[in-house]
């Protein structure tokens, strides 16, 4: 843990090639995103979920809504790698996605619902896949080439920052 609002659990760590056990263990961490988060707003009402959790940040509500819009990019885009020669994927800007209407008002249940059925389909995904396929690439236009071994350790460390926040915020504010 830290003392950095924006990073409760630390910046991302993702390593390049993970060893079977280390594959497995970040997918069940992408697995159990959905639950994690679900369980973390549960019981906030409509005024707690559209508190900021730090100075500056996003609403709870936004928050909630960003994961499966992140995530969605991150389906997309392992299957990209999966399709495609070392496919350059496009980046968005989730700052301004966050400040869209749908971001600000929809109840939090559409994206936990989505989250959930998004996950289910990944992880389906990344447990049928053969060792070999995690080395296979994709370039981010910021970040360079990332194997998919990475963009798992940088998806399953995601999902435990969001929850962080939503979980760090209810522990500040009392609402436990």
């Amino acid at each position: 843990m830290t003392t950095d609002l924006r990073y409760p659990i630390g910046k991302a760590e993702t390593p390049r090639d993970l060893d079977p056990e280390q594959r497995r263990e970040l997918i069940s961490r992408i697995e159990r995103t959905p639950d994690r988060l679900r369980e973390a707003v549960a019981g906030l009402n409509p005024e707690q979920l559209d508190t900021p959790y730090r100075p500056g940040g996003w609403t709870v509500r936004q928050l909630v809504h960003h994961v499966p819009d992140s995530h969605l990019n991150a389906y997309t885009r392992c299957k990209l790698a999966l399709t495609e020669d070392e496919p350059t994927i496009k980046t968005y800007d989730e700052g301004r996605w966050a400040e869209l209407p749908d971001s600000r008002s929809v109840p939090v249940e559409v994206s936990l619902a989505l989250l959930e059925n998004l996950h289910r389909r990944w992880v389906a995904l990344l447990r049928a896949l053969p060792e070999a396929d995690f080395r296979k690439t994709l370039r981010h236009p910021d970040l360079g080439p990332m194997t998919l071994d990475q963009v798992l350790g940088l998806y399953a460390w995601h999902g435990d920052h969001h929850v962080a926040h939503v979980t760090s915020l209810r522990q500040r504010m009392g609402w436990l």
